[in-house]
């Protein structure tokens, strides 16, 4: 196998491994530049999960309907990816609704333990999903699946863009061991969620719901960038994940 093909190959490992449970780079000598390059393929692994999510959405849409396919898809990302970006979204919530400062307010996110605010956003994230995501199936079980697909592609792909422009809010953890992903890496996740979007669009939903859905979430998750960069002084690995969910919700919520 060529070196460059090889590589590249190396780099989609890791970025399963990092965003799901499949041990998918085992035998990879980790190093912190692998690992930032490796975020180009978020988007692409964001297309895994959202078939898995499919798969799951068509299986318990054919017996129980809507509504719990929706729930059964949603569980089923949760399980395949340990719900690593819910962690986060919870974390994110706890230290910036409980924290009086940036300090404190991130150290609530090193705790592990989940706290009200937490709480909160899980369900009102969980249910808008769940509810956005059925309302899509009532016009046609097509559509529900390919959102679901194009939605985990483009949040990735948002998260990834959000990691390379926002500053760091503290000197250690994950977010800043890796580096900031650089620009070739970001136009390269912004092509794969492009092309998970077009196909979505041409085959399920159509161009004007599409681009709704992509103008809302772009939207949703620089707003929540901005919050992030005022309350705690930058982005953590937390709020990357709490950014992908934020963007997640909001495409689906505006197709």
């Amino acid at each position: 196998m060529p070196a460059a093909i090889a590589r590249e190959w190396i780099l989609l490992r890791l970025a399963c491994q990092m965003l799901t449970r499949v041990p998918a780079a085992r035998g990879v000598a980790y190093t912190p530049l692998l690992d930032a390059a490796s975020v180009r393929y978020y988007p692409l692994i964001g297309i895994f999960v959202g078939l898995a999510g499919a798969a799951a959405f068509a299986a318990g849409h054919g017996v129980f309907g809507a509504p719990v396919a929706s729930v059964t898809a949603i569980a089923a990302i949760a399980l395949l990816t340990g719900a690593l970006h819910e962690d986060g979204l919870a974390d994110t919530a706890d230290g910036i609704g409980g924290g009086r400062s940036a300090e404190r307010a991130l150290e609530i996110m090193r705790d592990s333990r989940i706290g009200s605010f937490g709480v909160i956003a899980l369900v009102l994230t969980l249910a808008i999903r769940i509810a956005a995501l059925a309302a899509v199936t009532s016009h046609s079980a097509m559509a529900g699946a390919w959102a679901l697909i194009a939605a985990e592609s483009l949040s990735r792909a948002i998260m990834v863009a959000i990691w390379h422009t926002a500053p760091a809010a503290k000197s250690g953890g994950l977010s800043v061991a890796s580096g900031a992903p650089g620009l070739v890496a970001v136009l390269a996740a912004g092509a794969i969620a492009t092309i998970a979007l077009i196909v979505a669009a041409i085959i399920a939903l159509g161009p004007a719901v599409a681009v709704l859905g992509v103008a809302l979430a772009l939207a949703a998750a620089y707003v929540f960038s901005r919050i992030t960069v005022r309350t705690l002084g930058g982005r953590t690995g937390d709020t990357l994940g709490a950014c992908q969910q934020i963007a997640l919700v909001a495409f689906l919520a505006g197709v």
